[in-house]
């Protein structure tokens, strides 16, 4: 790649977009470009780098050329802000600018044309029915990079494609842009088209929606109108940044204060749909594999909620599979509620040598109950299944 020239903006941004479009070409899933730094990508959880080092006026310049016209005044003020950035023939990215050391730096997410299939990502068919629910809260969580976006996504474009329902989505920026198909879309951007988060849940309310897909729940605020949402018989579809399905309620609830949290979690009990927790493993041939944990509101878990018996929620989760043997090889099969714990899910993965042990183990919630199952010794809710 050429070195960038002199010139005005326009051409440091036309470089920039090409330095988008070679990573793109390349498989990556995220750029990096910081001031005094070789820029590079990441592909495959690995960095790969260019030979480019961005300089802090061309970067200026970059910045200048790329950032929506109404978010500039926040982001002198603040140092940093995060849009939605369209190079042409390239595609979409999910940016992010900040500065360290008082220098520049930009951070971008690839974001694909089209939506994923279930197929595609790998992911389980109870999603296409949770999904589907008439009403309740879903939530979708994991960590930064765990494809939870992704997985929303395709749970979104499932009712689009097979169902006529209002969707009104409030995100911060706006990833996947939908076509619709089956479904009524809008879809607002936090600062572009609503200054709000609270504001836009209160008007998404008056707005005849059928779902409502909340990009990030921030806040007491915003589960709170959730659930005042699903109770009124609205469908809340949103992510959270936690590490297992089961740890979520918890973590929902440290958002309150303490004499209000009795109160949040038997609304929680009555309103939840489903947790489903999500991280990617890298699969034996190179490349990458959801794994994800599975809570389903039944009668069991909604009982452990009301009765703030969250340390009974996994053994539930995992007590709802049981182990059997299918040519050769043993797996923990469903039975009948849709749920399973990230054990679980890895021992399948890699009994069906889709993932190495390795990998396996580096991913396990408990890996010494891994190694058990592996051993022959399956436990589950804390008792001797196999």
């Amino acid at each position: 790649m050429s070195q960038p020239t002199t010139e005005p903006a326009n051409e440091d941004v036309a470089y920039f977009n090409q330095i988008l479009k070679a990573g793109v070409d390349a498989g990556c899933s995220d750029v990096h470009i910081k001031v005094g730094t070789p820029a590079s990508y990441r592909i495959s959880r690995a960095f790969h780098s260019i030979d480019f080092v961005p300089t802090q006026v061309w970067m200026q310049s970059v910045i200048d050329g790329i950032c929506p016209t109404h978010m500039k005044a926040g982001l002198e003020a603040d140092r940093e802000t995060d849009f939605s950035y369209s190079a042409p023939g390239v595609g979409r990215f999910r940016t992010n600018v900040f500065q360290s050391l008082g220098r520049w730096c930009i951070v971008m997410r690839y974001i694909k044309a089209t939506v994923p299939s279930f197929e595609k990502l790998g992911l389980p068919e109870i999603l296409k029915t949770v999904a589907e629910s008439p009403r309740g809260i879903v939530l979708m969580a994991g960590t930064t990079g765990s494809g939870k976006s992704t997985t929303l996504a395709a749970m979104l474009e499932h009712l689009n494609n097979n169902f006529r329902k209002h969707i009104v989505t409030l995100e911060d920026p706006i990833e996947f842009v939908f076509e619709e198909n089956q479904c009524l879309i809008e879809q607002r951007e936090l600062n572009l088209d609503t200054m709000s988060f609270h504001r836009a849940m209160k008007s998404a309310l008056r707005e005849d929606p059928d779902v409502i897909m909340v990009g990030e729940m921030r806040d007491a605020i915003s589960f709170q109108t959730s659930i005042s949402a699903a109770d009124t018989g609205h469908t809340v579809i949103s992510t959270m940044h936690t590490t297992s399905a089961n740890s979520s309620v918890g973590r929902i609830l440290e958002y309150f204060k303490q004499d209000e949290r009795d109160t949040i979690r038997r609304q929680l009990a009555g309103t939840l749909r489903s947790v489903c927790c999500q991280r990617m493993v890298p699969t034996a041939d190179g490349g990458m594999r959801p794994a994800l944990e599975i809570m389903i509101n039944t009668i069991s878990i909604r009982k452990a909620i009301e009765e703030n018996q969250l340390g009974k929620l996994l053994p539930i989760i995992e007590g709802s599979r049981k182990i059997v043997e299918t040519d050769g090889i043993s797996l923990w099969e469903d039975q009948g509620e849709g749920m399973m714990s990230f054990n679980q899910c890895i021992y399948n993965l890699l009994q069906q040598g889709i993932i190495t042990e390795e990998r396996a183990m580096e991913k396990a919630s408990n890996p010494q109950q891994l190694k058990m199952w592996l051993e022959g010794i399956f436990t589950s809710s804390g008792g001797i299944t196999g």
